[in-house]
């Protein structure tokens, strides 16, 4: 990577990192990248609303490649000491996105200088901590015909003491569980705390859930599923009253989609079975889809491939626990998920010590280059 290059692009993610924004409110952000690419670049540049993509031309017979990075931040307050530290209360780059969408930028000013023999998509996104982003942006998969997609994020988090620094990180077939997020709210009726039997608590209906949920989720293999609990809300302190009303919240993942259904509509069938039991009403909210992510073989083949030619180290991984829009992208086109390593005792993303490593940004967009050379 040109040196002039590299150090635009240091520049650019410490000015994204001091301006976080929230999925969905990516404004700022946006508006940032674009015109550092029309500053920096010749490449064409489409606006579509919370999000842009950006292509290289060489000719209509040529293949369509693409790259996706994503460019929203995280709830969480930036308590280290840092000269480009987030100017936003209770907003960082806690995941790293604003090294994602630097290195793209990154990608885009090589690209556009070494003009490949193929057509390149480099999409920015919205979005991705919520589910939201894939699932409105894949729809340029088929609108530009992309025969293969790449997505590459900082990799620190699957393993305890991380990974080398500028390792390649990879996964054959599923990278990442698809998930779900579900709430259930029980309406019941309240009473004297002394005359229970005149109320209808959600209480017991609640506990027996709770423990099928205990009964019947795994930790590993290819029948991964889990189901957390995050929030559970019933009553108040107060000993004189039977509350009727009680909520839960839980994310429930797997390896395998279909698996991660099928559970559902087990637990809604017994909702609705104590529901009818204990007389409660039962009201059921979804949100944060993420579809599992495949990886395809011939794609994983190339990302091996570019890692062996530019001296990487290669390690492969069994399925991420976590969860990644990406999946809408690859039930379209071929593609795959790699991860580049941030070094062993690295801190983790989404805690308050993590910053996105610099030192993997030349790694990232030398892997993109040379993927594209295959």
């Amino acid at each position: 990577m040109e040196s002039e290059n590299l150090s635009k692009i240091i520049q650019l993610r410490h000015e994204l990192h001091m301006h976080p924004e929230l999925a969905g409110s990516e404004v700022w952000t946006k508006n940032h990248l674009i015109n550092f690419l029309k500053e920096n670049t010749k490449l064409q540049i489409v606006d579509r609303g919370l999000w842009f993509y950006v292509y290289y031309h060489y000719n209509d017979l040529a293949d369509n490649l693409g790259f996706v990075a994503d460019f929203d931040a995280l709830a969480i307050d930036e308590t280290i000491d840092l000269a480009y530290g987030s100017i936003y209360k209770g907003k960082s780059h806690k995941c790293g996105h604003d090294g994602h969408a630097a290195s793209l930028c990154g990608l885009c000013l090589e690209v556009d200088k070494i003009r490949p023999q193929k057509n390149i998509y480099f999409i920015f996104q919205h979005g991705e901590e919520v589910g939201m982003g894939g699932k409105d942006v894949s729809l340029i998969v088929e609108e530009k015909h992309i025969d293969e997609i790449y997505k590459i994020h900082n990799a620190n988090y699957h393993q305890e003491g991380g990974f080398p620094l500028a390792s390649i990180v990879y996964t054959d077939g599923i990278n990442n569980c698809a998930s779900y997020g579900l709430n259930l709210k029980f309406f019941g009726k309240n009473s004297h705390a002394s005359l229970p039997e005149d109320g209808k608590n959600p209480v017991f209906a609640m506990g027996k859930i709770i423990k099928f949920i205990e009964e019947n989720t795994k930790l590993y293999g290819d029948d991964l599923l889990l189901c957390t609990i995050v929030e559970v809300k019933l009553g108040d302190k107060n000993f004189g009253k039977n509350p009727g009303f009680g909520e839960m919240s839980m994310t429930i993942r797997a390896k395998k989609e279909e698996k991660m259904k099928e559970f559902i509509e087990q637990l809604f069938n017994l909702t609705e079975k104590l529901a009818k039991t204990y007389g409660l009403r039962v009201e059921k909210e979804y949100s944060d889809y993420f579809p599992e992510v495949y990886n395809h073989k011939k794609s994983v083949e190339k990302i091996k491939k570019a890692a062996k030619n530019l001296a990487y180290t290669l390690i492969k991984i069994q399925t991420a626990r976590s969860s990644e829009d990406f999946g809408y992208y690859t039930k379209l086109t071929k593609g795959a998920y790699f991860m580049i390593g941030n070094g062993e005792d690295y801190p983790k993303a989404h805690t308050v010590e993590f910053d996105y490593n610099d030192k993997i940004i030349e790694p990232y967009v030398e892997m993109c280059k040379e993927i594209i050379r295959i």
